[in-house]
């Protein structure tokens, strides 16, 4: 069983024991497959993506790493969504995202799961949740044109690919 299928699991298992002590989970629920919902995500998504934008123009760049990141983290929830799940937890969606790359059930790359978070013990590389972080609680005002620039066009084609996956 791979790490991934091993964490979803895990996932499944603490929410049914904490909806069991109160009406709130941090981890994974199955539900039925929700493509509203899904399609609610993708507009959370590209509003979030709106706001990057504003943001960025208004010299709160810093600000903006978490609001790309937020709208990466939609598409994700978008995805699961289509699949029947619902998250409480940023580790088990993504946990969630790759166990269905892995079965193949979904056409997202590892490369560009990984690029939004580090995954599988892959510590040597920041992935935007990282970036997100660093921002969030560091100190910098700013964040370097280069940086953005990459960051809001990965945004960018992760909507896309969640589109795809959406209308599939």
């Amino acid at each position: 069983m791979t790490h991934s299928k091993n964490k979803v699991d895990w996932c499944l298992k603490k929410a049914e024991k904490e909806l069991k002590e109160n009406s709130k989970h941090r981890g994974l629920i199955k539900i039925k497959p929700d493509l509203d919902k899904a399609n609610g995500f993708i507009t959370k998504a590209e509003h979030y993506l709106k706001a990057t934008d504003y943001l960025k123009k208004g010299n709160f760049a810093d600000i903006s790493a978490s609001t790309v990141f937020y709208s990466m983290y939609s598409c994700l929830l978008a995805i699961i969504a289509k699949f029947g799940y619902e998250s409480g937890n940023q580790e088990c969606t993504f946990a969630l995202v790759l166990d269905l790359i892995n079965k193949g059930e979904i056409s997202f790359s590892k490369e560009l799961l990984d690029k939004i978070a580090s995954l599988e013990g892959n510590k040597d590389k920041e992935g935007i949740k990282d970036i997100r972080e660093k921002y969030q609680y560091g100190t910098s005002l700013s964040l370097k044109d280069n940086l953005y620039k990459e960051l809001f066009e990965l945004a960018q084609k992760i909507i896309s690919k969640t589109k795809e996956i959406i209308e599939e």
